[in-house]
């Protein structure tokens, strides 16, 4: 890229960033469409300059900008002809939400809960970060999950997440978990829906940038099997292979690898070599295929090289081959992992009879995959083209049956939908709804029409609505979307710019989760939700198929203390093991005595049986600090290094005698 392609870039970035954010003082209004003529003209600047990325070709003086307009224009909230009844919307005290919404929390390394259409915040569950409330990190059953060093430490005390996926049986969720990815340290993790907790981390070998995640909708190679058993795993970043100090400025030996994990073990299946950066993932409802968006198909290092080809791909895994290949030991290592791994590069895959990838061409620099709920398409969007790419799955395994020519033949339609167009999702009356980061907008195309307008049918309109949101939007979500059992009621819109929005709150602004009603023909923003900040995506399910438990079973915690009267000291040695319960409002011992130096095990078991009777437990200046649910048994190891009274006390207000209920833990010098 010459250096006039660089300032031409540069410019396009500036000019998005001035007409979103603006200057701190100033009031931010909703998008409008000199707005959007505006980044055109940026856009043409672009491609005048050299940069082939498509955006000229942008239409915004069309029909669709004029609905555009007209979506932009505020709705009264006093009902009316034309008018929107908020009350439809809202949740009443004592009435539950219709749906879970499930949300990463980004750089908090957390996951989130809220309740649909409320936007009421349920819970936050814990999951590569450290913390307080529940003593995540804290206790030892969690940092054996988290992973820890020799000396008890905690590994990584970071995370980064950002997609979340549930388990499927016969492509719907079965509610029995749901997988969140780390993209700081390559960790996918596993949380138990009927207990929202986190019960299993695996770190990913030889991957840095683990970004993409998407467990199997369905399994056909064990018919016994009728639930998910394979989580896919995609990678960003390349890395020098093994990645141990050798070839650091060779990066003809830098690569990426997509990962299949076992959803029962969570340990890794086998991993595939690619060309270029994965971003996404999509499975297929069929089983039979897997998918992630490409960039750098360049397998540059630096930005302007990532920037030089006309085209990236959208890749597509052939599942039954890649397992086939590794079951007969076509495979080969890296470094130290036991991990199998297959050639899935393009040119160790010129036979698409045999190969085990597809690498199907799509606009520069694609954000999204996503899979229709009907089974038949992928859409697919690059953010440097006004235009979204969808693929037939059908002719998919076609081209892997030789029956096609070329990957492109694949592509069914590539409607022309606006500026920085991001991740799609769709209704159950065959509508495709995607997120246009630079118009801050979502649109509507009828995926009908887009099929008919790519083979020349000008009467054929893709575009059918459009609505401006507040602003800047990454991921965008339909209720049941990503399942056959799509359901057309909602659309969420996670954007990342709030500003005039909510109160003030300082620099660190809320971000917005809009919620638009899809459900007729025009959509309607209905609420503005505040999240913190940086959720990245969010999966809408039906609250009748999440299973919970409300109290544990104690049998299920083996150490646990299942009577006071079995409350006691033990010592061996300098371990000490102070076995502990409670039950509003007294612990099970009303002091305790240890040693200076003493290595300390405390096990507490909540004898209590109510629901909400959850208690919690501190000791001051020994930083422990965690609670224990119903029916539950948690544990801390820690040293007495301290001498002198320290009262450990309910944290989690329990009783009536919350603020009585403590104990002295009594250390010697």
């Amino acid at each position: 890229m010459s250096e006039g392609e660089n300032k031409a870039a540069r410019h396009l970035s500036e000019a998005a960033q001035k007409t979103t954010r603006g200057k701190a003082t100033e009031s931010v209004k909703p998008a409008r469409p000199d707005r959007r003529s505006f980044l055109s003209n940026g856009a043409v600047a672009v491609a005048g300059a050299g940069l082939s990325i498509g955006l000229a070709g942008c239409n915004t003086s069309s029909d669709s900008a004029k609905s555009a307009g007209a979506a932009s224009s505020a709705p009264k909230a006093n009902g009316g002809p034309g008018e929107i009844d908020y009350s439809k919307y809202e949740v009443p005290p004592g009435q539950l939400d219709t749906y879970y919404s499930f949300s990463s929390g980004g750089h908090s390394g957390e996951m989130r809960i809220y309740g649909l259409p409320s936007g009421r915040l349920f819970k936050r569950i814990p999951v590569f970060n450290i913390d307080c409330l529940v003593g995540w990190g804290i206790t030892n059953e969690s940092k054996k999950i988290i992973g820890t060093k020799p000396d008890g430490s905690l590994k990584y005390c970071t995370g980064d997440t950002h997609h979340v996926h549930p388990s499927y049986t016969d492509g719907t969720y079965n509610g029995k978990y749901i997988f969140v990815n780390d993209k700081i340290h390559s960790r996918i993790a596993r949380v138990r829906l009927d207990t929202m907790e986190c019960d299993k981390i695996t770190e990913l070998p030889n991957v840095q940038g683990f970004h993409g995640i998407f467990p199997d909708k369905r399994d056909p190679v064990d018919p016994k099997i009728n639930y998910t058993t394979r989580v896919f795993c995609g990678s960003e970043f390349h890395i020098p292979q093994p990645n141990d100090g050798r070839d650091l400025n060779n990066p003809k030996n830098y690569f990426c690898l997509f990962t299949c994990v076992d959803a029962e073990t969570m340990e890794p299946r086998w991993q595939v070599k690619v060309d270029g950066n994965l971003d996404l993932v999509a499975t297929s409802y069929d089983g039979k295929l897997a998918c992630s968006n490409q960039y750098n198909s360049e397998n540059g290092v630096h930005y302007e090289e990532t920037m030089a080809a006309e085209r990236d791909a959208c890749v597509f895994f052939h599942i039954e081959r890649i397992e086939a290949a590794v079951k007969a030991g076509k495979t080969f290592r890296i470094g130290t992992s036991k991990v199998p791994v297959v050639d899935g590069t393009k040119a160790a895959n010129p036979d698409p009879k045999t190969s085990l990838t597809l690498y199907v061409p799509v606009p520069k620099n694609p954000h999204g995959v996503n899979t229709s709920p009907d089974g038949k398409y992928y859409a697919c969007s690059g953010k440097l083209s006004p235009t979204a790419t969808l693929i037939d799955h059908g002719l998919v395994l076609q081209w892997f049956d030789g029956q096609l020519k070329e990957p492109r033949d694949t592509v069914v339609a590539e409607p022309e939908i606006g500026l920085g167009p991001l991740h799609t999702a769709f209704d159950n009356r065959g509508n495709a709804y995607t997120t246009l980061f630079l118009d801050s907008q979502i649109v509507k195309w009828n995926i009908e029409a887009a099929i008919k307008s790519y083979k020349g049918d000008k009467a054929a309109k893709p575009v059918v609505d459009r609505i401006d949101v507040q602003y800047q939007p990454g991921h965008g979500f339909t209720s049941m979307g990503e399942t056959k059992e799509a359901d057309g009621k909602f659309f969420l819109s996670d954007n990342k710019f709030s500003k005039d929005r909510f109160l003030p709150v300082g620099p660190l602004h809320p971000e917005t989760a809009q919620l638009i009603d899809i459900s007729g023909d025009k959509m309607k923003l209905v609420a503005d939700h505040a999240v913190y900040s940086e959720p990245h995506d969010s999966i809408i399910i039906r609250r009748e198929l999440i299973k919970t438990k409300q109290v544990y079973d104690i049998n299920d915690f083996p150490n646990a203390v299942k009577d006071a009267k079995e409350c006691r000291v033990e010592r061996k040695g300098r371990k000490v093991t102070v076995y502990l319960t409670s039950q509003a409002p007294t612990f099970g011992l009303r002091e305790w005595t240890v040693k200076k130096g003493d290595e300390v095990t405390i096990i507490l078991t909540n004898l209590d049986k109510v629901e909400d009777l959850t208690h919690g437990f501190a000791i001051p200046k020994y930083d422990i600090n965690f609670i224990v649910n119903p029916q539950e048994t948690k544990s801390v190891t820690f040293k007495a290094d301290k001498p002198g009274v320290y009262w450990a006390y309910c944290t989690n207000f329990c009783h009536a005698l919350h603020l009585e209920m403590r104990s002295r833990m009594l250390v010697e010098a």
